[in-house]
This record gives structure tokens, C-alpha cells and sequence, in this order.
């Protein structure tokens, strides 16, 4: 999933998602703005004095010496100066163009996903459309309010940014893998870096929110499923008792998709009736795609590299705590990703053959290894460290269960790889070093808070 994934980078070299759960190295004097990009800083480097072409009053004039975010390619200016910016043009064809297909392809997941075909049968396909439409306008306004927010950012700070690129997936179970935007220039100051990293999640939470609250004031009596094609235990159950089973039902399809339910969500429901379970859920077009937003928000908002979390932690705290921070974090994902790897590749390593199932561990230190190899830029006494501590956490949670498995997702693999291969785990440093406003500080807060409110360890998985 992409997720939005959406991000704004402090500087002008960048390879990215989304999502992503997002993304091609952007080498031209941008970045792409997406939850899976990584960049270095364009202004670090040392100064030099030249020589060879003396200033009018006779002293030679002082040059810095500038990365421009690749290890071999230095450019030469004159100081208090920055080379002329490159123009750049929309292709705005383009933009309508993809923001379209991704409308089709989300109206198409989320007509499927409502799976009343018992109404569509009956009644006609025009309600699948509807379902649909319902599904592809909530999901598609918190993805696009969170990358105009973005945007708009930059712009009011004279940044040259691209509009943004939807990117259409139409395969279950979301649609999209969310939508980017370019950076065309470093952002110099952490104010600014600040200000553009936090309006675009702070802005979709907003939309995603009213959704999800949506979703639930319109929340349909439970005998809504019973137009659900299949589902006949569930749908026995409602008829008997006109209530949502405690626990899930077997399902005579096979595996059911599950969303991790997050204390938000949680807490809103509580104030609602008829709520259905969440392995259910994805048959409310608007409350799924509310969720969606919210999660996708959280995604975000993790506290790593240029992620738009990245951005908010490094403008908060500095670049220490937010390396040590980001750190952390990245292990945190790993030992869940690691208990959710015992858990679903170890049968079936186990299933090709004994000695292959035996060796699982040995895979996953191998795994962790080039992960944290990263992470730590090889400094072998922390990652010595930390893959001790991840083994034996992801064993012990084996062992002792419930509820400590609960939080294993393999899906995290995934993601932690795009974050250290791309997104990079560290943020460059700002050119200014700013200090924020009492205002940038309280929203830097609100959004740290809206990331523990929306995020789940286990986001979407099948049982």
C-alpha cells in the first residue's frame, strides 16, 4: 500500500513510495515528496578560498565548495550566492490525467470491497458505483488535502514544488499507492522544513477524521451484511440475533482481511451504535476509506528520516534525538516485523523442507543484519547489539504468546527496508537553524499525538 505516504524533503536529492508502504532518485535539482524518499543535504561541504580570478577590489573572492547530495558531484559558488534556479513547467495533463485513473481505480477496489452483490444482483449495478464513488471521494480527499497541504506550503514559502502525482493501483485492497509531490529546491531553514512537513498530515488527518465520523453517524443497522455475498455464519448470526458475533466466525471463503484497530478509532467508536468488527469493516465504503486516511496519516508521521514525522521530530528535538530517536523506532519495527516473520514464514520454510524450516533464525539474522547494518552505518557495536536484542525479543514473544505475538507483522520488513534503502533512517541538516514558534511547537506536539492516536503495529492482515 502507498499509502500517501506523503513527505516534504530538506533538500534537493532525494530517492522515493508512499507509501509506501513510493519511488525513482530524483537527480536533477528535486526531490519527490512521498513517504518513501530519502535525501542528504545539497549545503554541506567546506569552504575554500580561489585563487585564480581576484574580486575589483583585489582580493580574491571566497567560494564554498557544495554537495550536491551525490558523494562525486561538487559545484563550485561564490559565497552569500546561490546558483540560478532551474525552471521548471507542470505538466498538468499529466496530473489530471493519473488523478483520474486513480479515481476509476479506487472506485473500482472500493465498489468490490462493499460486496453487496446481492443488492447490486437485485437492484443493479449502479449501487456497486455508488459504493464505490463513496469509497474513492473520502479516500481521495484526505490523500489530496494532505498533499495540497504540502503544496500550498511551499508555495507560501517560495519553494518550488511540483502538483501532485497520483499513482492508480487497481488491485485490492486500497487502489492507489497514494499520491507524491516534488521538491524542486532545498528547503534552507527548519521553520520552513518544519512548516512544509507538518501542513500536509495535519491538514488529511482533518478530512480523514470527519470521514471516519462520518462513517460512523451513518452506520447502517448489522443487518446490512446480510446482502454480503457468502459470509453465511456471519450472516446466520445476525438473523438470530440481530447482533455482530463476539468472534469471528469461520470463514467458508478462507482467509478474512482484518484492519488493526487504533486507539482512535477505539475511542470514537464507543460513542456509536452498530459498529461492526474490524474484520469487517472494509464493507463500509466511507468508514474503510476514513480509516485508511487515518492510518495513512500515521504512516507519515513515523519518526524517521524525511518522513513528514522525520521532518517534524528533526524541527523539534535536533539532529541528535532525532537519530536516536529514528533508531529506536526502525527497532522497534523490526522486532515486530521479526515476530510476524516467525509466525508466517517459519511453517513455511518448515513445509519446503526440516532443514530449511531449522534454519529460520539464521534467515531472519541475516535479514536484520543488512537492515541494521544500515540503520547504524556500520558500526558493528551497536548492531552486534541490537540484533542480540531482536532475536531474543522475537523469541521470547514466540513463547510466551498472546498477547505479546499480537504485535507481529511481517509487513514491516517491507517497510523498514524502503525506509533504510531510501527514506534513510538519519535527516540531513538544514542550512538555518531556526528555532520554532510557540505555535510550530504546539503543532509539532498535535501531530506527534495524532501518530500514537492513528497508528497500528498490525494495520492490515489476513486470518
Amino acid at each position: 500500500m502507498d499509502s500517501d505516504f506523503s513527505r516534504s524533503d530538506a533538500s534537493s536529492d532525494s530517492s522515493s513510495h508512499g507509501s509506501t508502504p513510493d519511488g525513482a532518485a530524483s537527480r536533477d535539482g528535486g526531490d519527490d515528496n512521498n513517504a518513501f524518499g530519502g535525501a542528504e543535504s545539497p549545503w554541506q561541504g567546506e569552504e575554500e578560498q580561489a585563487s585564480d580570478k581576484p574580486s575589483g577590489n583585489g582580493v580574491p573572492p571566497r567560494r564554498v565548495i557544495v554537495s550536491s547530495g551525490d558523494d562525486d558531484v561538487w559545484h563550485e559558488e561564490v559565497a552569500g550566492q546561490r546558483p540560478e534556479p532551474k525552471t521548471y513547467k507542470d505538466r498538468t495533463w499529466l496530473h489530471l490525467l493519473l488523478f483520474l485513473l486513480t479515481v476509476a481505480s479506487t472506485v473500482y477496489v472500493g465498489g468490490m470491497f462493499a460486496g453487496r452483490i446481492e443488492v447490486y444482483e437485485a437492484q443493479g449495478y449502479s449501487h456497486m458505483l455508488w459504493d464505490g464513488i463513496k469509497y474513492s471521494f473520502a479516500l481521495l480527499g484526505a490523500l489530496t488535502v494532505h498533499e495540497f497541504g504540502h503544496y500550498f506550503a511551499a508555495r507560501h514559502h517560495r519553494i518550488n514544488t511540483s502538483l501532485p502525482y497520483y499513482i492508480p493501483l487497481p488491485v485490492m485492497p486500497i487502489g492507489t499507492l497514494g499520491a507524491v509531490i516534488r521538491i524542486r529546491e532545498p528547503i534552507p531553514s527548519e521553520r520552513k522544513l518544519f512548516d512544509i512537513g507538518a501542513a500536509g498530515p495535519l491538514a488529511g488527518f482533518v478530512i480523514a477524521l470527519v470521514a471516519v465520523l462520518y462513517g460512523f453517524i451513518t452506520l447502517p443497522p448489522p443487518e446490512y451484511l446480510l446482502d454480503l455475498g457468502g459470509h453465511e455464519a456471519l450472516k446466520e448470526h445476525i438473523r438470530q440475533f440481530g447482533t455482530f458475533p463476539s468472534v469471528m466466525p469461520e470463514s467458508e471463503g478462507g482467509e478474512v482481511i482484518v484492519l488493526g484497530e487504533t486507539l482512535l478509532f477505539w475511542i470514537l467508536s464507543q460513542f456509536f451504535e452498530h459498529v461492526p468488527p474490524m474484520y469487517e469493516l472494509y464493507h463500509y465504503p466511507v468508514l474503510y476509506a476514513g480509516w485508511l486516511g487515518l492510518f495513512f496519516t500515521a504512516l507519515n508521521l513515523l519518526p524517521v528520516g524525511q518522513l513528514d514525522g522525520g521532518h517534524i521530530l528533526y524541527a523539534l528535538f535536533g539532529e541528535t534525538w532525532h537519530r536516536r530517536l529514528a533508531r529506536g523506532f526502525v527497532l522497534l519495527l523490526l522486532l515486530s516485523g521479526s515476530i510476524g516473520f516467525l509466525q508466517s514464514a517459519r511453517p513455511e520454510l518448515y513445509a519446503m523442507a526440516d532443514w530449511v524450516g531449522d534454519s529460520t533464525y539464521i534467515i531472519l539474522a541475516v535479514i536484520l543484519f543488512v537492515y541494521l547494518y544500515r540503520t547504524f552505518n556500520g558500526d558493528h557495536r551497536y548492531i552486534a547489539t541490537s540484533l542480540l536484542v531482536l532475536l531474543v525479543g522475537a523469541r521470547g514473544a514466540m513463547w510466551l504468546g498472546e498477547p505479546f505475538t499480537n504485535v507481529g507483522y511481517s509487513g514491516w520488513l517491507v517497510w523498514t527496508a524502503l525506509i533504510v534503502f531510501f527514506v534513510r533512517v538519519e535527516h540531513p541538516p538544514v542550512r538555518y537553524r531556526e528555532p520554532l514558534t510557540p505555535m510550530r511547537r504546539f503543532l509539532g506536539y498535535v501531530s506527534i499525538a495524532i501518530f500514537f492516536l492513528c497508528f497500528s503495529f498490525r494495520p492490515i492482515y489476513l486470518m
